[in-house]
């Protein structure tokens, strides 16, 4: 034992009286490591973005989305202006089917109406939709202020609204929005409830519900159907489209995880048997989805971690490299220890403890790197649009998400110890062979 703890010395002298060729070696392993650390954590951070948007939808949803048909198709025409109304979608007979057949699921539809959100000179593109109480949990919503639409709002077809929290920051920046009154056309709602942010605006979450929920704005679905009817106008100077859907989506809420695919697959032939052909009607399962994130980001691991993998194999190339000419420069002090009495074992093992402690220092100094490096993109990418002069290269909303994980770091670190060992046994060995007697007569 003492006599490894003296080859172990010996190795850290040698190194530390060759301190910069010592850094300069383990550079390699150093950014090898790093960019397993790094890459590994952009992958599993774009995995964990993409699968809290899709789980805030809900992952026991089945969305059933009325879509517009290509132009030209169900149009009627009038007389004067031209017109154009497009009956396409979901029926309610088609909503009474889908709750007969699913009845241990929770079924929630959603009317869209209006064509504009008014308020005072403000007007948006409206996004107002009918909806029941039930929306608040199938589509994982928060109220952040008020209330959100009940019952009796239901049976009396009340006039109030709860918006979004982009129509609360837009149309109400100074005041509370709460008793507050927005018009959507010509009908006046009361504001009676703020949702909280749901941060659907861009990534997988949104192309799953096709808009940003936060700047939607729900009425009680009665209240919809009487004050709106089944058009819904877009005008333009001269000319009007409107459509007639009577029903705009459908959530359904599976009962368990395990039925999720199986409702899906029933609810797909049993829209497919109604629509007779029309393709007018998609179906989303966030739960598919969410597997897909998770076999993506699986891709990018393997990705990135071979092309990290492929650094830290050039970083050991770089030891054995340097390792030989060590060999070389050293061949008169090899010779005077086998005079003196070294094995060839022992010298084997001063030149691995060499090899070995550059690949666990370049280890651990990678480690380092690779958790600063992600930690550090995470944190600056969305401040970059804050720069003075590159600013305007990036968007307000630019992010790059990063996850450490204690696997990437153990995997990584594992790597670079294993490079060194093997990367440093032929050097060792050729150190080793060396006849004693030639070796003294080196210069």
């Amino acid at each position: 034992m003492g006599f490894l703890l003296e080859i172990i010395r010996l190795g850290l002298t040698n190194l530390r009286l060759h301190f910069m060729r010592t850094v300069l070696t383990a550079l390699g392993i150093i950014l090898g490591v790093a960019a397993v650390i790094a890459m590994v954590s952009l992958g599993e951070g774009s995995k964990r973005a993409a699968m809290l948007q899709i789980e805030k939808l809900g992952a026991r949803n089945i969305i059933v989305r009325s879509v517009r048909p290509p132009e030209g198709q169900n149009q009627q025409s009038s007389g004067g202006r031209r017109s154009m109304i497009i009956r396409y979608g979901l029926t309610r007979e088609d909503l009474a089917v889908i709750r007969d057949n699913f009845p241990g699921a929770e079924v929630v539809p959603l009317k869209e109406v209006g064509s504009q959100v008014i308020r005072g000179a403000l007007r948006r593109t409206s996004q107002a939709f009918g909806t029941t109480p039930a929306l608040l949990s199938a589509a994982n919503l928060r109220v952040a202020r008020g209330r959100y639409i009940t019952p009796r709002d239901m049976e009396d077809e009340a006039p109030v609204a709860v918006i979004g929290a982009d129509i609360a920051t837009l149309y109400f920046p100074l005041e509370d929005p709460l008793g507050q009154t927005i018009r959507i056309d010509d009908r006046a709602f009361t504001v009676v409830g703020v949702l909280a942010p749901v941060g659907l605006a861009g990534g997988a979450g949104a192309a799953l519900v096709g808009r940003d929920l936060d700047q939607d704005v729900h009425l009680p679905i009665s209240a919809a159907e009487t004050r709106f009817g089944d058009n819904v106008f877009r005008g333009s100077s001269g000319s009007f489209n409107a459509s007639n859907v009577q029903v705009s989506e459908v959530y359904v809420v599976s009962p368990t995880m395990d039925r999720v695919m199986n409702d899906a697959e029933r609810l797909k032939r049993i829209i497919d048997v109604r629509r007779d052909g029309k393709n007018d009607v998609s179906i989303k399962v966030p739960f598919e989805l969410l597997a897909q994130a998770e076999r993506q980001a699986l891709t990018f691991k393997i990705v990135f971690g071979a092309v990290a993998g492929i650094a830290l194999l050039v970083g050991g190339i770089g030891i054995m490299n340097i390792m030989l000419a060590t060999v070389t420069e050293r061949t008169r002090e090899i010779g005077i220890r086998r005079a003196l009495g070294a094995t060839r074992r022992h010298i084997m093992l001063q030149f691995l403890v060499e090899t070995t402690v550059i690949s666990s220092v370049g280890g651990l100094l990678g480690i380092a790197l690779g958790v600063g490096l992600s930690v550090g993109l995470d944190w600056a990418v969305p401040r970059l649009h804050k720069l003075p002069a590159i600013g305007d290269m990036f968007p307000s909303d630019a992010t790059l998400p990063t996850a450490i994980t204690g696997g990437s770091i153990i995997l990584a670190f594992s790597f670079a110890f294993v490079t060194g060992l093997v990367f440093g046994l032929y050097p060792a060995r050729r150190a080793a062979m060396q006849d004693p007697i030639v070796a003294l007569r080196s210069n």
